[in-house]
């Protein structure tokens, strides 16, 4: 399995476990107020979007991964979404940690 895969399969496993937040503004407001232990941003979103949520995660010291498409995420949580924020410590530490092997 490659990293990119174990990586998903843990985004599907976190939405199966409702450690996630989906969607822009309760994604945004989950950073806010530092609830968001890590930032999916589609690697296709929109500029001023991908833009934004880069500067907010930056100064909220929160981690962000923009490596998967709309789809990839899409297929791995059954949601259509561009933003994912993980609520949950350990699924943000392990997730970060696969992708920067």
């Amino acid at each position: 399995m490659t990293p990119n895969e174990a990586c998903l399969n843990l985004l599907g496993l976190s939405r199966r476990a409702s450690k996630q937040i989906t969607g822009e503004d309760l994604a945004l407001a989950a950073i806010r107020n530092q609830t968001a232990k890590l930032v999916f941003i589609a690697s296709d979103a929109g500029p001023t979007t991908a833009k934004k949520f880069h500067d907010k995660a930056q100064s909220y010291d929160v981690p962000v991964i923009d490596t998967f498409t709309k789809a990839e995420l899409n297929t791995a949580t059954g949601n259509k979404r561009t933003i994912y924020a993980i609520t949950e410590a350990g699924f943000a530490k392990k997730m970060v940690a696969i992708m920067t092997r």
